[in-house]
């Protein structure tokens, strides 16, 4: 039980500092840090991006955060310098509240392996 109550405190820890620094006043919702968690590991900084290099970037986060659990594996950069990443396991089928679960899990990993609670 303290793991749930652990992972809700750092996730509202989390989602208030991450909304503090990257939004204008509304709430940064899951879809919002995985995005800035693409940015983030795309390294090109806060340019205007493309409706599919959103989607990408996306991607790029998601295969990021899952890389530490065995679902993929950074696989190399192309020429525009984005990281590609190869499938090493299918993701299981989860409930969308177990993905919920898994996916603030690896964000707060993410964060953590970061430091970003302690500043």
């Amino acid at each position: 039980m303290s793991k749930v109550i652990n992972l809700k405190e750092k996730w509202e820890l989390l989602v208030a500092k991450l909304t503090d620094q990257f939004a204008d006043g509304d709430e940064l919702n899951m879809d919002g840090i995985i995005y800035l968690i693409g940015v983030q590991e795309l390294g090109k900084g806060n340019i205007a991006f493309k409706k599919d290099e959103k989607v990408n970037l996306m991607h790029i986060a998601i295969c990021k955060l899952l890389e530490p659990y065995g679902y993929y594996e950074f696989d190399y950069y192309d020429d525009d310098y984005w990281p590609h990443y190869k499938i090493l396991t299918e993701l299981p089928n989860l409930k969308p509240g177990e993905q919920t679960v898994l996916m603030k899990e690896a964000i707060i990993t993410y964060f953590d392996a970061l430091k970003y609670f302690e500043a």
